[in-house]
């Protein structure tokens, strides 16, 4: 038994090292990434056509604002057009998107509920009225953000280069407004950092998160055809087994706004594992077969295999499994020898603690490398960097209660009103 003890548990660490150990070279890729050439020129020669997609419901706290540091673009306004869609709204979102300048479509479908299902709806309506208007890609965004002035031309270069998709650098409205927040932002920024950066320097495919992501109209076939719970990773995932390479844009920056209260988070991130799930239920075998197959999607598969993949179901296997023999030992002593005690509370201590060292190598990478561009005193950012791995491990409830509930799509009310200049 205590050998079983001693195997299964080196198994799960050796397992979980070497599957992610890349992400370990995409560190050092991004903390030398000036020593590398920069894969987009500096200049795009053509100005395309675009239009930025909003699929809003009961926002009108601050979709105005977004439509707003959307009409500031440094671009020919003639070049963007901006349509929002107010699905199953009960306030005035749509009257204050007409008002800002959107071309404003509502939506009223209790059955098909969700914002993939709104945004096929959109890009139908986009396909049959405005089908002259010749966009050549789209923005989607959320209706909470706010776009950084430069967005537009930044992503313009990507495009003017061949990239089809591409996503950007996503920032925070209230990064410092609890600790919630904070874990929220940090993840995103060291996303942004850590993972599509390199991604993007060594060519492989990156992965767009939710909002502030390009696409272009050649891979819509005239909707929106990604309906599971995380519709960006679907996405993703169909990039990469397609071989389409997903760019990154660092100078192409957005702030979002993160729930604020622990039963919006829990709401939330419980939508996202399911998702997450569902990603893997559905594209986990064909990735493998991609990563086996071998060829230049290889390893862009590899790397959404391993976004996928449930390692937090693992990680809270191994524990479970130790901790039940612990309780067991304490319960019934001759049960089990006192040193199979010390071993499998051993091996839980070190992984938690593993698990929380390797988050906080993460965060205080992120932290560092991204301190300027973090909105919040100095005070909070630190105090905040000790609370991400804390945030972090509230994912492994979550994952669980995923696993059994029947989880659908719900809106998260947004009610930080700033303009771009008082973010910044």
């Amino acid at each position: 038994m205590l050998q079983f003890v001693n195997d299964f548990n080196q198994g799960i660490f050796i397992l979980l090292t070497v599957i992610y150990l890349y992400q370990l070279y995409y560190l050092f890729v991004s903390l030398t990434a000036r020593r590398r050439k920069n894969p987009l020129p500096a200049k795009a020669q053509k100005n395309h056509k675009y239009a930025a997609i909003i699929a809003a419901r009961n926002e009108s706290a601050v979709i105005g604002e977004l439509i707003r540091s959307l009409r500031g673009q440094n671009y020919p306004q003639e070049l963007l057009d901006i349509f929002v869609i107010a699905d199953n709204c009960t306030d005035d979102t749509a009257a204050v998107s007409r008002q800002a300048g959107a071309i404003v479509y509502e939506r009223q479908n209790k059955s098909l509920v969700g914002k993939g299902y709104a945004l096929d709806e959109l890009f139908r309506k986009i396909h049959a009225y405005h089908h002259d208007a010749g966009y050549e890609a789209f923005f989607i965004f959320d209706a909470d953000n706010l776009v950084d002035e430069n967005f537009v031309r930044e992503m313009n270069r990507l495009y003017d280069c061949g990239y089809k998709a591409a996503t950007c650098y996503r920032n925070s409205k209230n990064y410092g407004a609890n600790w919630i927040t904070a874990g929220y932002s940090l993840w995103f920024l060291r996303e942004a950092r850590f993972l599509n950066a390199p991604r993007m320097l060594l060519g492989n495919s990156c992965a767009v998160s939710g909002t502030g992501f390009m696409v272009a109209a050649s891979l819509l076939n005239q909707g929106w055809q990604w309906h599971l719970l995380t519709e960006d990773i679907q996405f993703s995932v169909e990039c990469a087994l397609k071989g389409e390479t997903i760019g990154y844009c660092d100078t192409a920056i957005i702030y979002d706004e993160q729930p604020t209260t622990f039963g919006q988070s829990w709401h939330q991130r419980l939508r996202w594992s399911k998702g997450f799930y569902q990603v893997t239920r559905h594209y986990g075998g064909a990735l493998l077969q991609a990563v086996v197959a071998g060829g230049k999607k290889a390893f862009s598969c590899y790397d959404m295999l391993m976004t996928i993949a449930p390692a937090t179901l693992v990680t809270v296997l191994g524990i479970l499994i130790n901790a039940f023999l612990l309780i067991s030992a304490l319960i019934e002593p001759s049960f089990i020898t006192a040193r199979l005690v010390r071993a499998t509370g051993r091996a839980i201590v070190f992984a938690v603690v593993n698990i929380y060292l390797a988050l906080m190598l993460f965060g205080t990478a992120t932290l560092i490398t991204e301190w300027k561009k973090i909105r919040a005193s100095a005070f909070r950012k630190v105090v905040f960097l000790f609370t991400f791995p804390i945030f972090i491990f509230t994912y492994i409830p979550i994952s669980l209660v995923a696993l059994v509930r029947k989880v659908q799509w719900t809106p998260i009310h947004h009610t930080v009103l700033k303009s771009l200049n008082e973010v910044r």
